[in-house]
Parts: structure tokens; C-alpha cells; sequence
């Protein structure tokens, strides 16, 4: 784009229904514009009144996603993240709580003093900060993709829908584009798709002030040019700028689909950006392997989660990164760590290859996880463990090598005899619970000689953290005289970052989250390597 040109400005509304996938939508347009060679940032606008979802339920809110800067945020930024290869930071994602919290603090510091605050203008004005300091940051921006949380009618979501009329006439109509993701629902006794729910959501946008110059509708198959053309007169868009959006093999087909439908070349046209034309070959590609992988594997995830997928949304893309540099499709079976406490690990084991315990907080299905521990160490299958699942796999260790009776972490069992997982000392002066545990990007040193640094290839490293709890010092000598090696140190605070068993087929941990790291076109090492080592582990079973 020209110097001269100033930032665009694109909102992605949503409609009818949740759960239509705008954070994709968002994603899918983000990555076809930064194809072109515009440089492209997101902002996530979720409507909820807490701060962020680092005090949420993963069963309300899914995956709390961390960046590298500490923000504890939507999962959608994971999609942002991976979509576009670059990092986000807490100045991409907003909350109502926040937005309320900012103005409250400047009525209490007097900065409105004689004067009533308001919803208009005050709290608008400060959602439009939000938006107008991403598009300032250290690097000028060409896009500012906004994402408007929930659904159009929710009351919740008013200021900001309300802050999109308000940012037309701030910026001007030829700097702005509003696209609104809804749903063509098919109703079977019918046999036909409906557009009135669309027509309606469209309806409810156009009484707050919102005309939508693009529609992306959701739907099982195509939209037919006729329902194309009858959606574009109820609701006053050009007929090519309402895009089909059908279901896809895989979410990393969306921008693709986005493109076959024109819709990144309607928005440079409308804009008039200047920019080159989309580079998609390696996204094509990926999307082949993803698609047509020459094996397949199947890979235990126990948690305590696992009934609400998206807990481990993160964890689940990671594998589809790595199944494709390893040309293999990755299954996963998704096991409650409850069930383990009740059965017999080995049944509900049965065909995997892999077993991978991920992170999670509380003591219930712990012990499930620890059993299950047990299995894939003494029967050499594959393990990988993150964040809990490092302190589990101490736990067991320590149990059943060390011989360190009822050893536990003081999380699940103050009283233990043996807390081979403790409390951080930083940690035991903290009482409020938001946005307080060790988060964020933290260094970690990789010890030579070990698998660790085979995998990484280098002695540094930066991952991101979430947790309170870490290996207790007073145990690292007993569990390295035992055969645990520790690869990795943070070397600030002398904590242990990672695990391993040099005399097992790919037994590794680590008390970071990788899989907040792994992006479409470059998967994450250690994910990479665990699917190798599972896929040889398959190879090598009697059939």
C-alpha cells in the first residue's frame, strides 16, 4: 500500500447464531489481505463484564489463550496467531470489563469532572481508542480487523456495535467495511434453504445503523446464484458480495474458499488498496496434506476437559500442523482422566499410539492422569506432557521409581509427605486470582546431549507460560539420581521447564504451552516430534 494511504478499517459482525466461526472469518480475511502483501493486525471486542477469561470455566469459555506479553485472551487470537504467523498482544483482544474498568478509573481520577459519564460518548470513545491505538502501534498497519463478540441482538453487544456506526462517520466511508458472518439454514422438511433469519439479522444491524457491505453466509453447501440474488435484494448489498461460506474438510480450507468467492478482491477494490496479487501456493499446499496424508495415527488426549473440545483448541491445531510435516493424519481420542481412576488404563488406551496429558487446574481426574502416566511409561508409548502434565509425570515418577510414598502436589494434597510439586514462592503472597500467575513468554535453558535439544536445536529458548505450581527444588536431586533427566531450566529462577527419560522411546514434558507457538506453515517442534516418534511407534507395533 502507499504511504500516503491511511489505514482501513474492516468489522466482522455475526448473526442468527454463535458459534458460526467469525474468529476463522476474521482469521481467513486476515491472511488473504497479508497475502497480498498488506500488513494486517486483528482486535478481538468480546462483550462479556469480566476483565478476561483467565477466571472463566474452560466448559463457558474454551481455551484461554495466552500471548507472549502475558494477556491471558480469546481463544480467536489462536487463530490470528496461526493464520497470520505473528504475535499478538493484550492490545488485541478487548472485554466489556475492560472498556467500563478504563472509564471508571478516569471518573475516579477526576478526569471527568462537571460531567455526567455516559455510554455515548464515553464508553464508545474509548472502544474507538482501542481500535485507533492498534492501528499506531510500533509498526503502522494497512488492516484493522476488529471482531465483534457474540450476536447481533444481544444487548451485551450494543456499545460496540453502536461504536462501528459511530467509526464510519469518524474515518469516512471509503476507509471502512462492515462484514457481517450469518446463517442459510436447510430445513429438511422443507427440502429448501432459508434466507429470513439472515434477512432479519441484516435487519436488526440496519436499525442501529449498520448497513453490511459484505455477507458471508453460512450454510451446509453453496448458495445458488438465485439465493445469492434473493439475499442481496432483502438486504441491499451487491449480489457479489454475498459469499457462500459452506462447510469445509478443515478450517485451513476457509481462506481459500474466502478467495474462490472473491471476497478478498472485493475488499481491496472497495478500499482501493493498492497491493499485489494473493500468494496462496504454500497455504494450497497445506491444505492438500491435510486434506491426503499418506498414514494415520491415533493419539490419546486424557484431560479433564476433553467433553468441550475447544478447552484444547490450541493442542488439537498443533497436531494438524504436525501431522502434515510428518504426512500423517492425527487422530485424536479424547479421554476424561475421571474414567482412568475407574478402569483399566490399557482398555481405554487400546490402538493409540501416543498419549499426551495437557494442562488443566484442581485435583479432580489427577490421579486419572497419573495412572495413565504409569501405562505409557512402562509399556514405551510416546508421552507428552504440558504444564500439568509435566507435574503429573513427576508425581508418578516419584511415586513408582523414586519410591517417595503418597508424593503429590500441594495443589491436590496440602498434607503430602513428599511435595514433589509445590506452590511458586512468588506465588504464596498473591490473594487476587486475575491475570496473577506466571504468564507470558519466559526464558528456557536446553541442556546439551539430551532429546530436548535435538528437538529444539538450540540452547534458548522463550515459551509461554500459565500456571502456579512448578517442580519443588528440594526433589530435583532425588528425581535425576532416579534416570529423569531435567533438559530444561529457567535460568532466572532456577525452575524446571522440562522433562525427559533417556532410556524411553520419546518421553518428554514440559511446564510451558508449546502449542500456543505452532503456526500453519511452521508446526512446533516438540508437537512435530512427538506425532514422529507416535508414528514409528505404530510402525513398529506386531499387527
Amino acid at each position: 500500500m502507499s504511504k500516503a494511504q491511511r489505514t482501513k478499517f474492516i468489522f466482522v459482525t455475526g448473526g442468527v447464531v454463535s458459534s458460526l466461526g467469525k474468529g476463522i472469518a476474521s482469521a481467513s480475511l486476515g491472511m488473504l489481505l497479508q497475502s497480498r502483501g498488506l500488513k494486517v493486525t486483528i482486535l478481538k471486542m468480546d462483550p462479556y463484564l469480566n476483565i478476561d477469561p483467565g477466571t472463566l470455566s474452560p466448559y463457558q469459555h474454551g481455551e484461554v489463550y495466552v500471548t507472549d506479553d502475558g494477556a491471558e485472551a480469546d481463544l480467536d487470537l489462536g487463530h490470528y496467531e496461526r493464520f497470520l504467523n505473528i504475535d499478538m498482544s493484550k492490545h488485541n483482544n478487548a472485554t466489556t470489563g475492560q472498556i467500563y474498568y478504563a472509564v471508571i478509573k478516569r471518573e475516579r481520577n477526576g478526569d471527568y469532572l462537571g460531567k455526567t459519564v455516559q455510554v455515548i460518548p464515553h464508553i464508545t470513545d474509548e472502544i474507538k481508542r482501542r481500535i485507533l491505538d492498534l492501528s499506531k502501534g510500533k509498526e503502522k498497519v494497512d488492516v484493522v480487523i476488529t471482531e465483534v463478540g457474540g450476536t447481533v441482538g444481544d444487548i451485551e453487544s450494543l456499545p460496540f456495535l453502536e461504536t462501528i456506526r459511530q467509526f464510519r462517520l469518524d474515518v469516512g466511508s471509503e476507509n471502512l467495511l462492515n462484514v457481517h458472518l450469518t446463517l442459510v439454514p436447510f430445513i429438511s422438511a422443507a427440502g429448501e434453504y432459508k434466507t429470513k433469519p439472515t434477512q432479519h439479522s441484516v435487519m436488526r444491524l440496519r436499525e442501529i445503523g449498520i448497513q453490511p457491505d459484505i455477507l458471508l453466509c453460512r450454510a451446509q453447501a453453496p448458495l445458488d446464484d438465485e439465493l445469492k440474488r434473493k439475499i442481496a435484494l432483502f438486504c441491499s448489498v451487491a449480489t457479489n458480495s454475498v459469499i457462500s461460506a459452506p462447510d469445509v474438510a478443515t478450517i485451513y480450507e476457509v481462506p481459500l474458499m474466502f478467495h474462490r468467492g472473491g471476497l478478498d478482491e472485493i475488499i481491496v477494490n472497495r478500499l482501493a488498496m493498492e497491493c499485489s496479487k494473493p500468494k496462496l501456493s504454500a497455504w494450497e499446499k497445506f491444505v492438500e496434506r491435510v486434506k491426503s496424508p499418506a498414514f494415520e495415527i491415533k493419539i490419546a488426549v486424557c484431560g479433564k476437559y476433553v467433553e468441550l473440545h475447544d478447552s484444547y483448541k490450541s493442542i488439537a491445531e498443533s497436531f494438524v500442523h504436525a501431522g502434515v510435516e510428518n504426512n500423517v493424519r492425527v487422530k485424536l481420542e479424547w479421554i476424561e482422566a475421571e474414567k482412568i481412576e475407574q478402569q483399566n488404563p490399557a482398555e481405554l488406551l487400546r490402538g493409540t499410539s501416543g498419549l499426551l496429558v495437557p494442562g488443566g487446574f484442581g485435583s479432580r481426574g489427577s490421579e486419572g492422569k497419573v495412572v495413565a502416566i504409569q501405562y505409557a511409561r512402562e509399556q514405551q508409548i510416546p508421552f507428552f506432557g504440558i504444564c500439568l502434565g509435566l507435574q503429573c509425570a513427576v508425581i508418578e515418577f516419584a511415586r513408582n521409581v523414586c519410591g517417595l510414598a503418597n508424593a503429590n502436589s500441594t495443589e491436590f494434597n496440602e498434607a503430602t509427605p513428599n511435595p514433589v510439586i509445590d506452590l511458586m514462592e512468588e506465588q504464596k503472597r498473591i490473594k487476587s486470582k486475575g491475570g496473577t500467575m506466571r504468564l507470558g513468554a519466559q526464558p528456557c535453558e536446553i541442556k546439551k546431549a539430551t532429546k530436548a535439544h535435538r528437538i529444539y536445536g538450540k540452547e534458548l529458548v522463550y515459551e509461554r507460560h500459565r500456571h502456579r505450581y512448578e517442580v519443588n527444588n528440594e526433589f530435583k536431586a532425588k528425581l535425576e539420581q532416579h534416570g529423569m533427566a531435567l533438559s530444561g531450566i529457567n535460568p532466572e529462577l532456577d525452575l524446571v521447564e522440562m522433562i525427559e527419560l533417556p532410556n524411553h522411546p520419546w518421553f518428554v514434558a514440559c511446564q510451558f504451552h508449546p502449542e500456543l507457538k505452532s503456526r500453519v506453515l511452521n508446526a512446533h517442534p516438540l508437537f512435530r516430534e512427538f506425532v514422529k516418534a507416535a508414528l514409528k511407534c505404530q510402525k513398529e507395533k506386531p499387527d
